[in-house]
């Protein structure tokens, strides 16, 4: 299985809060901030009003999925801290790809090659 790049220290969290660059749709929202480094990572957050914890596990996995899929079609060198919803709870992937790439697409964080239609 392949390393995958993640935030998981609470000081690299609050980093990214900090700089208040955020959007947000109704399913997720989603903080970015440079991280200085040749690739980028994620950081996932699920509260516990989303579902009990099989249900937010389930998400984060479909989250990173989607992030996995797309990482090559991404700038490198931003953090993104992608916050779910309440609403996500029972979303599909396709759901929440959509949510995904449409908050990418608003933070202008696509090559300009490898641009995606959503």
């Amino acid at each position: 299985m392949k390393n995958f790049n993640s935030i998981k220290k609470n000081k690299d969290f609050r980093a990214i809060y900090q700089l208040k660059k955020s959007h947000g749709n109704k399913t997720l929202v989603m903080y970015v901030g440079p991280n200085g480094l040749d690739h980028s990572r994620i950081g996932i957050s699920v509260s516990r009003k989303v579902g009990n914890s099989v249900v937010r596990h389930r998400l984060t996995r479909l989250v990173r999925e989607v992030y996995r899929k797309h990482e090559n079609a991404l700038l490198p060198g931003w953090d993104l801290v992608v916050v779910l919803r309440e609403t996500a709870a029972g979303k599909s992937l396709g759901e929440l790809e959509s949510a995904f790439l449409h908050l990418a697409g608003r933070h202008k964080l696509w090559k300009r090659e490898e641009k995606l239609l959503y």
